[in-house]
């Protein structure tokens, strides 16, 4: 069975040590290696396994950093199972903005003009330059992520500037959109929360 590996480069804390936390919690494999591109998240990383009875041989690589975890033969498993993930947040170098998405419209009131707001909104968001960071899409704000929806060039241009956008898969599938998403990534509940707990602020339409 090959060996399991985390790319978490590109990841702000505390999502790497939070990708370690779930693998570990699905199967507690005896070996796996874990990618990082920063200091803070090799220390942080590092800490948090030696915490759950592994240890970790780190490797520069091309600037990035290469951990390389064994679990230690006699080390029971943490009766823990909670962790305090704001000793693993590092504060970041800039302002990182998520904008969180409950609907396909902005506001209450009348649809049509809900959904030109919302055209409106993310036509603007450029704005922002590089303190926006994420767009975390859920329930029916999934639906501008869709094929025919009519925002898909602003949502485009955003993740082509390097945005992230994050489609709740749980929404996609509720709506029968699963093959339907046009534009980001298909994503859990735990990047949800990750991604509303790393941002520097949250803007929530």
């Amino acid at each position: 069975m090959p060996i399991p590996a985390l790319d978490c480069c590109g990841l702000a804390c505390p999502l790497p040590v939070l990708r370690c936390k779930e693998l570990i919690e699905d199967s507690r494999p005896e070996s796996f290696t874990v990618m990082v591109d920063n200091d803070a998240a090799k220390q942080n990383v590092s800490r948090f396994l030696s915490g759950q009875g592994y240890s970790v041989e780190a490797q520069a690589d091309n600037g990035k950093w290469l951990l390389a975890a064994s679990l230690q033969g006699d080390s029971p498993a943490p009766t823990e199972t909670s962790t305090d993930m704001s000793q693993y947040t590092c504060a970041p170098a800039v302002q990182q903005t998520t904008v969180f998405l409950t609907s396909e419209r902005m506001g209450q009131g009348d649809d049509d003009l809900g959904a030109k707001l919302m055209a409106n909104f993310l036509a603007t968001l450029p704005e922002m330059g590089e303190e926006l960071w994420r767009l975390v899409l859920v329930n029916g704000g999934v639906k501008l992520a869709a094929t025919g929806s009519p925002v898909l060039e602003s949502l485009t241009a955003l993740e082509k500037s390097g945005v992230t956008i994050l489609v709740c898969g749980t929404c996609l599938d509720h709506f029968g959109l699963l093959d339907a998403r046009a534009v980001g990534q298909t994503t859990n509940m735990l990047d949800v929360v990750t991604s509303l707990q790393a941002a520097s602020k949250v803007i929530h339409i």
